[in-house]
C-alpha cells in the first residue's frame, strides 16, 4: 500500500465497465500524464480489465472492484473506500450513481463528473453535458480532465497499448501460428447484441478467399464465441482460437496481426489502439460515436434511413445493416489497405 505521501497529489480515475470503453479512457490517461507529469495516475475498475490498463504506461497501479453488472455493492464499495490513501482528485467516467460512491467514501476533496443520475451530492465539481459538443464516447472521457472551461485539444490522444514481445513469441509457439504469413484477425463477438454482428457466413465466407490468397487467419474471442468460430473456420484453414487466450494474449496477438476485421466491440478497439490496421464493421451502432481510435482503420457502414438504431436486435428483423456490407467488398478494402501500407 502506498504511503499517503506518495498519493495525495494523484488522480484517481473511476473507470469505465466495458473492454472498449477503457482502451478509449486511455486517450484521458494520456493527457493527463502529458498536462500533469509530476501527477501519478490510478484506475478504480473491475478486475477483468486489469490486462487491458496493465498495457497502459501512464497508470500507476489499477484498484480492483468486483461488483457485478447493476450491483449497487454499498459494503464493498466502503471496503474499497477505506483502503485507499489520499488523493487530490477523482474524475468519475461513468454518469451512474454507483460509480461516484467510493469516491465519496474515500472522501476525496475534487469528485470531478458530469451530472447524472441525481447524484449531485456526490459530485462536487460538475461539469455540463452537452451533447452536440461531446459527441463521441472519447470525447466525453478527455473532457473531465481539462480545467473547467478549457476547449477540447483539436487532436485527442489516441489509445496505445503496449505489446509484449516475449509473449508473442510464446503465443507463436503455444498456439501453432504460421510466422510467414501476414495474419488476419477476425472477430465475430459483440457483448452488445446480434444487431452488431455481421453474419458468421460472411465471417466464413471472408476466412476461405484470405486463405486462398495466402493470408493466417485467427478468429479471436471470449469462450462465448468459440461456436461462432467454429462456424467461421469449418471449411477453412482458418485457426478458432476463441476462449483459447485470455485478453492479454488477445492484445499481443493483434499487434502481430497485419489487420483485423472487427464487428464495433471492445476488441476492435484494441486492435486499433496496438497498431493493427482495423476494419470495424457497424450495423445497430455508428462509427460517429465510437470509431477505432487511428488512421489506420476502414469503416464498413451502410447509413440507412433505419440507422443507427443502438438495438440489441433489429427491429425490422432484416439486419440490412450488416447483411449490404459483403464478404467481397471488404476483401476488396484488405487488399487495398495491404497496397497503401506497401505490404504486398
Amino acid at each position: 500500500m502506498s504511503r499517503p505521501s506518495e498519493t495525495r497529489d494523484s488522480v484517481l480515475v473511476v473507470g469505465p465497465s466495458w473492454v472498449g470503453d477503457m482502451v478509449m479512457a486511455q486517450s484521458l490517461f494520456r493527457l493527463l500524464a502529458a498536462a500533469r507529469p509530476q501527477q501519478p495516475i490510478d484506475v478504480l475498475a473491475p478486475g477483468w480489465s486489469l490486462p487491458i490498463v496493465a498495457r497502459m504506461p501512464e497508470v500507476r497501479r489499477v484498484i480492483a472492484l468486483d461488483t457485478a453488472h447493476g450491483e449497487i455493492g454499498w459494503s464493498k464499495r466502503r471496503r474499497v473506500a477505506s483502503a485507499l490513501e489520499s488523493y487530490r482528485q477523482a474524475i468519475v467516467l461513468p454518469r451512474s450513481l454507483k460509480a461516484a460512491l467510493v469516491p465519496f467514501f474515500a472522501r476525496i476533496p475534487v469528485r470531478t463528473g458530469f451530472r447524472g443520475e441525481s447524484r449531485f451530492w456526490l459530485i462536487n465539481d460538475v461539469r455540463p453535458f452537452d451533447r452536440s459538443l461531446l459527441d463521441q464516447t472519447v470525447k466525453r472521457f478527455v473532457a473531465l480532465g481539462l480545467e473547467p472551461g478549457e476547449p477540447l485539444p483539436e487532436r485527442l490522444p489516441e489509445p496505445r497499448l503496449a505489446v509484449d514481445a516475449s509473449r508473442q513469441a510464446a503465443l507463436r509457439e503455444t498456439l501453432g501460428l504460421d510466422p510467414d504469413r501476414p495474419a488476419i484477425a477476425l472477430m465475430p463477438g459483440a457483448e452488445y447484441g446480434p444487431a452488431k454482428c455481421w453474419p458468421l457466413e460472411y465471417f466464413a465466407e471472408l476466412a476461405v478467399n484470405l486463405g486462398q490468397r495466402g493470408y493466417a487467419v485467427w478468429v479471436l474471442g471470449s469462450q462465448k464465441d468459440a461456436e461462432a468460430g467454429a462456424v467461421i473456420t469449418r471449411n477453412s484453414e482458418a485457426q478458432n482460437l476463441c476462449g483459447r487466450t485470455a485478453l492479454a494474449d488477445a492484445v499481443d496477438l493483434l499487434g502481430m496481426a497485419e489487420q483485423a476485421v472487427s464487428n464495433d466491440s471492445g476488441l476492435m478497439h484494441v486492435a486499433a489502439a496496438v497498431g493493427c490496421y482495423t476494419h470495424g464493421i457497424y450495423g445497430s451502432s455508428t462509427p460517429a460515436f465510437t470509431p477505432p481510435l487511428s488512421e489506420r482503420r476502414h469503416i464498413h457502414y451502410r447509413a440507412l434511413d433505419c440507422s443507427p438504431c443502438f438495438e440489441r436486435t433489429c427491429p425490422l428483423g432484416h439486419l440490412n445493416c450488416l447483411r449490404e456490407i459483403t464478404p467481397s467488398g471488404v476483401l476488396k478494402s484488405i487488399e487495398n489497405a495491404r497496397t497503401s501500407l506497401n505490404l504486398s
